[in-house]
């Protein structure tokens, strides 16, 4: 046997892996994942089903560094796919419940979206007390601005 997994068989261990109750080990399944996802080697409904997936932990009561894991495993997935706003919009709707420094993970992911549909709630962003927040905001609305600017496209 050569030893290699794919991509699918990596992120299938470390959501086994994830049941585990040490936090550590969790954290590390997280990375796994994110680490598969910055490949770009999965297809696009793996790739979404896996984020769906990371949602759920940065939406869940677990520990700080367990959601930001998740948080960031999803960043790495909007260089390589394109994340329709459906896959994320949970974190949008729930985006009242994260920290300043969860939240500028989030605000980046939906700036990603490529769907205005989260201008309403990025921009509410930009007046935030945490210059990061702010910062990341801007950036949201910028990156979703440039829609603007390419006539007969619509949100994705």
């Amino acid at each position: 046997m050569s030893g290699y997994r794919s991509p699918e068989a990596w992120i299938e261990a470390a959501w086994q892996e994830l049941d585990a109750p040490d936090t550590g080990r969790r954290d590390g399944c997280l990375e796994v994942v994110g680490d598969m996802l910055e490949t770009g080697r999965l297809s696009q409904d793996d790739a979404e089903r896996a984020v769906e997936r990371l949602v759920a932990v940065a939406l869940s009561d677990e520990s700080h560094a367990l959601r930001e894991s998740a948080l960031h495993a999803i960043c790495t997935a909007t260089a390589p796919y394109e994340l329709p706003y459906r896959v994320v919009e949970p974190l949008a709707a729930g985006v009242d419940r994260f920290e300043p420094l969860l939240l500028e993970y989030v605000l980046a992911v939906l700036g990603c979206t490529d769907d205005r549909a989260v201008l309403p709630v990025v921009g509410r962003f930009l007046r935030h007390h945490h210059p990061g927040v702010r910062r990341e905001a801007a950036d949201a609305v910028k990156e979703l601005g440039r829609l603007r600017e390419s006539p007969g496209e619509g949100a994705v």
